[in-house]
């Protein structure tokens, strides 16, 4: 069962795609693509949560973008993770691995 936009923790968006641009250049839709494969079809971003994002962390540095041609030759716009957004990455990952073990620790709690 997919989970919802208002499911995900604020946030988790933009470190998802820092982390599947850390793969290579990628288009839009091949990101979104490639976060429904991965997640086993739990995680779909529709286009509107995703383009924001991807702007939102082009603008603040974390992703750098080329236009080339996709696979079915039309125009797109490639991300790629640039330096900034690799010490983001980074950054972003320690702190899910914190709030995830706590969450773990408190579902693990004897009843």
């Amino acid at each position: 069962m997919p989970i919802e936009k208002s499911d995900l923790l604020q946030g988790t968006l933009d470190m998802l795609i820092l982390k599947i641009v850390t793969l290579g250049p990628i288009h839009g839709y091949g990101i979104s693509q490639r976060l429904r494969q991965i997640s086993k079809e739990v995680l779909l971003v529709q286009q509107g949560s995703l383009y924001p994002a991807l702007h939102r962390l082009e603008k603040r540095g974390w992703l750098a973008a080329e236009w080339g041609e996709s696979e079915n030759g039309r125009q797109a716009k490639f991300y790629k993770l640039s330096a900034k957004g690799k010490q983001q990455l980074r950054k972003e990952e320690s702190n899910w691995n914190r709030l995830a073990g706590a969450v773990a620790s408190i579902l693990q709690t004897a009843q």
